[in-house]
This record gives C-alpha cells, structure tokens and sequence, in this order.
C-alpha cells in the first residue's frame, strides 16, 4: 500500500492538511475514493453502526450518499497527538423528501505509520433545517482551506454561519 501522507506523527501544519484532505475526500460523495484513505482493515463506530473493512465503508457510503442527498461537509481539527486526530464537523443534506438536515459530530482517528486511517469513531446528531437555514453550500472556498481552528466561527447550535461557497 502507497503512503497517504501526510505521515505521523502529526504536527499542527500536518494535522490540519490529514482533516482537509479528509473533508475534500469525503465532499467528493465518491465510496470509492473516500476508502482509499483507510486500511484494509479499518474499524469504524458510525452513529450506532460498527464496521470493518475497506468493502463495509464503501458499502456504508453507498447507503448514505443514496440517502443524504446534495450532501456537504466541514471538518475542524480539534486536537491532535502522535497518531491520532479529534475533528468535529458539520455537514447538510436533504432527504428525498426535501426535509434538510444539519449534522453534527466528532470523530476520533487512529492513524498507521503509512497515513492511512485504521479507526474511527464517529458521534453525530441530526438537526432539521430549512433550505433558507443552510450554511454550507459546497466544497470549502480555496481562500478558506487550511486554516487553524477558530472556536469562534461555529457555535453550538450554531447563529455564527460556516462559510460558504
């Protein structure tokens, strides 16, 4: 297996490039390149769901992108140490139904040597909105990419917007 760098341990520079590639991934919708990122044999906690294994998280992503459509997606480096990462993100979609969801969540993620992705753990609650309520309309702005945490542009509940773009 290639290395997916950038490589532990981390440093504050390296850990916000490991979440940012992380986030352009996952905002591709695509199973298959979202999977690259973790080992063969990578362990996941999802919501209430347990998975193993690079053919479980590309079926998993296969389900959710069926159903969180025109999905979009922010993740903020919240802390890092050695070989792992704690994010928190944000992300919407809607239903086929048209309802639109605000997600939110923390993931913890244990990295190999190599860079790829052995666990995560991922905690997330769903909170309807509006379509007029949305925050993140698309991929993070370039002007936007890359920047250290700032505690300040989310809230809790959140009144103060994500950028967007």
């Amino acid at each position: 297996m290639e290395p997916r760098p950038p490589l532990p341990p981390f440093t504050l520079e390296t850990a916000l490039a490991k979440v940012q590639a992380a986030e352009d991934a996952w905002n591709t919708r695509e199973p298959e390149v979202v999977a690259l990122g973790y080992t063969e044999d990578s362990a996941w906690r999802n919501r209430d769901r347990f998975l193993t294994g690079r053919p479980a998280i590309v079926e998993f992503l296969r389900e959710k992108w069926a159903r969180e459509l025109d999905y979009a997606l922010r993740k903020e480096l919240w802390s890092y140490h050695e070989h792992r990462i704690a994010v928190r993100f944000q992300y919407e979609c809607h239903d086929a139904g048209g309802q639109w969801w605000r997600s939110y969540g923390n993931e913890l993620w244990e990295f190999t040597p190599d860079g790829l992705m052995a666990r995560r753990e991922a905690s997330i609650n769903d909170v309807p909105i509006t379509e007029a309520e949305r925050r993140i309309q698309g991929p993070r702005p370039a002007e936007l990419r890359g920047a250290p945490p700032s505690p300040h542009v989310w809230t809790i509940g959140g009144a103060a917007g994500l950028a967007t773009g």
